[in-house]
């Protein structure tokens, strides 16, 4: 969603939801769902402010994916503004980062967005899982990811045009850098191989390559041009091909088609060789482990009452890889405003958080045929983004 907002509240509160004494590292698979209570809509589509305070990390068991179960909640601060990818697991499952992207605050005696410039450290093997750290990075960290072999990660500021750069030690975390860019960046990725990453340049239409040599991150100067507002990227495990999710409405839709940019990351230098249609305001975007789909949660203007493009729900638009050819072969409908969008590791179920209904669309997985199962998994809140253990 669109740019500014957020603070935190008691930032060390951590609130166990439910009776059992697991906790994350024993889970396998899990998930972790950011929760923003602040941001609702109005039937014109004009955002609504909430102060600060009813915030959660959420912290899901998918052992059965048709029936999650909330392990635990900690109280902190996060935003729907921005991709639905501001939070990350480590390989190892024992430490997540979360990204506070805006706070709200009051402005007379009414409510603005700021942006804010945190990330917090949550160590999940803590039983229940606790705020380790909060790390001050760029304005308005947005879209992170942590790198494959677990020992850095990348927060892209869309506030000042620039990506941090993470050492990670368990739960020892430090900012090591700062890779400057041309404009706003608003999610980045890392390349199977740990050698480059890819970030979007939201404002810009563009996609860049950063190449990362001995742990030292730079900007190449490679610059991709997707489609209009592209807000965050995946990479196929085998590190060959890159899709994009083109929001084409900077940040919401608009009532026109937008694009996935395919980009052949073997070419030298990398380029884009195709663009697929996938629906009105795509936001979240996964790739299967497998690598022979991706799936992109579409809006459809489901926050907007009045607007013409309005649909009730949004949907899952679900793109079938077949070496370097893309194709978009189903629409299925989701709930209202679908952000984040995962597979579970094994690639054989997706689940889609759905902000408005404040559940996730349980999805189940036969080869390149996606079904929805019915299942809805509720969850105390609006879900704004979510990640899951590798």
């Amino acid at each position: 969603m669109p740019a500014s907002r957020a603070v935190g509240y008691s930032l060390g509160a951590a609130i166990l939801l439910c009776c059992s004494s697991l906790h994350p590292t024993d889970a396998k698979p899990f998930m972790i769902v950011g929760i923003d209570e602040k941001v609702s809509w109005d039937e014109d589509g004009k955002t609504i402010l909430s102060p600060p305070g009813k915030d959660q990390i959420l912290i899901v068991d998918l052992a059965n994916p048709e029936n999650p179960t909330i392990i635990a909640g900690l109280g902190l601060k996060n935003s729907i503004v921005g991709p639905p990818v501001n939070l990350d697991i480590d390989p190892t499952g024992a430490v997540a980062l979360v990204a506070d992207s805006v706070d709200v605050v009051k402005d007379g005696d009414s409510l603005k967005q700021v942006p804010d410039n945190k990330v917090y450290v949550i160590d999940l093997k803590s039983s229940p899982p606790k705020l380790a750290a909060t790390i001050a990075v760029g304005k308005q960290p947005s879209g992170l990811s942590i790198s494959p072999d677990g020992k850095m990660a990348l927060v892209a500021n869309r506030g000042d045009n620039s990506i941090s750069v993470l050492s990670l030690n368990g739960t020892d975390v430090k900012v090591t850098d700062t890779v400057a860019m041309p404009d706003s960046v608003a999610h980045v990725v890392f390349a199977p191989d740990g050698k480059r990453a890819l970030t979007v340049r939201f404002p810009a239409h563009k996609l860049s390559v950063l190449n990362i040599v001995d742990g030292k991150v730079t900007y190449g100067k490679v610059d991709l041009p997707t489609g209009q507002w592209p807000y965050n990227v995946v990479v196929t495990p085998n590190g060959k091909l890159a899709l994009t999710s083109d929001n084409g409405g900077a940040g919401s839709s608009d009532g026109s088609v937008d694009t996935s940019s395919v980009i052949d990351l073997e070419a030298d230098p990398p380029r884009i060789i195709d663009r697929v249609v996938v629906g009105d305001g795509p936001e979240g975007l996964a790739m299967s482990p497998k690598g022979d789909l991706a799936v992109a949660a579409i809006l459809r203007g489901s926050n907007m009452k009045k607007a013409f493009f309005y649909h009730r729900t949004g949907s899952l638009a679900v793109l079938k890889i077949d070496g370097k050819k893309v194709t978009k072969t189903q629409d299925i409908e989701l709930g209202g405003l679908p952000e984040a969008v995962l597979f579970t590791p094994d690639g054989n179920y997706i689940l889609a958080g759905n902000f408005l209904t404040e559940d996730f669309s349980i999805l189940k997985v036969n080869g390149t045929e996606v079904t929805d199962t019915g299942k809805r998994f509720k969850v105390p809140g609006h879900p704004a983004s979510a990640r899951i253990s590798r």
